[in-house]
């Protein structure tokens, strides 16, 4: 049966601002403090969303979870109503309540981790929602966005939604956003190719500057949880120095698609047996590697080049989804139209003006969790999360009512804002219709 890769974007939430508080995303860390637009980073999302599927590339949207988080601040030990939570976190520690507040669930390449039906021993499509338990602002994150892909992957016929690993650092699982899938037609078995920072059973190289997120033991039960079969699967070491150098998914320094890996030359530790390994495993494996000397490391970190959307066409082409800073830059420009002129399948460049996600350090890949599904599985998928002309009307007048065009870490702590997010995500809950998935409708 026909597959299709199917992308799910995350919808930005109404209390999107720029806190900094990703230690190792320098894109995080460098716009700390400056004002945000959430209602504009609504709007570049949905336009990047309705533009995909307007250019015959199914797409789906994930809804925001509810933000400030006071049930996770109300566990720091601040009591009280949720204004006097509000009012006494924001008094004693404004760090917590940006942590609380953040919009972070937006990027869900970070949601889960997804194997499509034709790589799993029993047939369905299984997800495993990711723990993010690095990062204090994303570790609360699991709960709601298990809810979440329930009520889209709602036919247990077809989908299995697992819950998160534990929440210890053996365990550190950030998703999508270190998995790569290689194979031939999307509904065919493919290798799946989990990156991981460290592995927590013994020494080894790790990074001395920033955190290495993924463990190699948080992947392997990934996979067993997903029911890959063990023939596909693949394991490496993303590089211990590019993290160090903001590289802190793999997603910012190599995307995959169906036989073509696209990365840097410095994305893996023993980069040249990966690619052994893949071209024995991968029928017509292509790896598209860019060199330093055309692009720095640097260079790849502050335009989000590889944090691309690489996608096919029927006719077998690829065409490329690139942040508009990607542009911007000269020597990254320039690679990439000669990348296009060369003898690889990537034919098409692609630009979107997503500034709102860039500046807070996520870019195309980070706002989609890619789900292969055949047409069986699309048509037991929750229609009214599909991206169409009545749905891209009905979310920007959504966006239009609710959302702010202007956040700073001070107004986190307006109760009104609390209240206007609740009241906006009951209301989406209808229009998406996901139930009752957040703790203020329980």
């Amino acid at each position: 049966m026909k597959a299709r890769e199917v992308n799910f974007d995350g919808l930005v939430g109404l209390t999107h601002h720029y806190a900094g508080l990703s230690f190792g995303n320098e894109a995080s860390t460098k716009h700390q403090f400056r004002v945000s637009n959430p209602k504009l980073a609504a709007k570049q999302g949905l336009l990047k969303m309705k533009a995909m599927a307007d250019a015959g590339f199914p797409q789906g949207v994930i809804a925001p979870q509810e933000r400030p988080n006071v049930a996770v601040l109300r566990q720091l030990g601040f009591s009280g109503s949720d204004k006097k939570v509000l009012e006494r976190v924001a008094n004693q520690a404004p760090q917590l309540l940006s942590a609380a507040s953040s919009a972070s669930s937006m990027w869900v390449a970070n949601a889960a981790t997804v194997s499509p039906s034709a790589d799993s021993l029993d047939g369905r499509v299984h997800l495993t929602v990711a723990n993010l338990n690095n990062k204090f602002h994303r570790a609360s994150e699991a709960p709601t966005t298990e809810k979440l892909l329930q009520a889209i992957f709602r036919n247990e016929k077809y989908f299995s939604v697992h819950s998160a690993l534990p929440q210890v650092a053996m365990f550190g699982d950030e998703g999508a956003a270190n998995h790569n899938r290689l194979g031939g037609a999307y509904g065919e078995p493919s290798v799946q190719l989990f990156i991981y920072g460290r592995e927590e059973a013994k020494a080894g190289l790790v990074p001395a500057r920033y955190p290495a997120r993924q463990t190699l033991e948080a992947s392997q039960a990934v996979a067993r949880l997903n029911q890959v079969n063990p023939d596909l699967l693949v394991f490496a070491q993303q590089n211990p120095a590019v993290i160090d150098r903001g590289v802190f998914h793999n997603d910012v320094i190599a995307v995959s698609n169906r036989q073509a890996l696209f990365c840097h030359e410095q994305a893996f530790l023993h980069q040249q047996a990966l690619y052994e390994t893949l071209g024995k495993k991968v029928p017509g494996f292509m790896a598209i590697e860019v060199p330093a000397s055309r692009v720095t490391v640097a260079d790849a970190v502050s335009t989000y080049l590889f944090n691309s959307q690489l996608l096919s066409r029927d006719d077998g082409s690829m065409m490329l989804v690139l942040p508009e800073e990607a542009r911007q830059h000269a020597g990254v420009w320039g690679y990439l139209n000669d990348l296009v002129a060369a003898d690889n399948p990537v034919s098409e460049l692609k630009v979107f003006d997503l500034r709102e996600s860039m500046a807070n350090g996520g870019g195309p890949a980070c706002l989609r969790l890619r789900v292969v599904l055949n047409e069986e599985e699309l048509g037991a998928v929750n229609p009214a999360v599909l991206m169409n002309d009545a749905l891209f009307t009905r979310l920007n007048a959504w966006v239009d009512r609710w959302y702010r065009d202007r956040l700073t870490q001070k107004d986190l702590a307006d109760p009104q804002l609390l209240g206007e997010g609740r009241e906006a995500l009951d209301e989406l809950t209808r229009i998406l219709d996901l139930g009752p998935v957040y703790p203020f409708q329980q």
